[in-house]
């Protein structure tokens, strides 16, 4: 006859680490560690932001959209605004649009925008 599921004789196979244990009551992992492990599991959503790496032989500026603080019109691979005579703001990277050749900044794409550079 097969030991009951109450009796202590039964061991259970922790899901994380696939250890035989005896289960006391409920219990479903053989330590906190791994209890704590599935949870992070099932609960941990991705969140880290996309990381975008730029080839050595790019220069940043190149690639960047900046924007004037004074009239507010971005621009592409521009620091300087040529009817305000300012330096603009880096935005982020980023590039010109394939439809309407306007500068559009990768933030503005994935919507996580980063902290103001100046």
């Amino acid at each position: 006859m097969p030991p009951l599921r109450n009796d202590p004789e039964t061991t259970t196979t922790c899901p994380v680490c696939t250890t035989p244990f005896t289960a006391t009551g409920r219990q479903r992992y053989c330590t906190p560690a791994c209890r704590q492990s599935a949870w992070r599991a099932r609960n941990t959503e991705n969140t880290t932001p996309p990381t975008i790496t730029i080839p050595p032989s790019i220069r940043r500026q190149d690639i960047t959209v900046y924007e004037c603080p004074d009239c507010g019109i971005r621009r592409f691979a521009e620091q300087w605004c040529p009817d305000c005579h300012r330096p603009c703001t880096r935005i982020d990277y980023g590039g010109l649009c394939p439809h309407c050749d306007e500068p559009v900044a990768l933030s503005d794409l994935t919507g996580q925008h980063p902290p103001p550079h100046r």
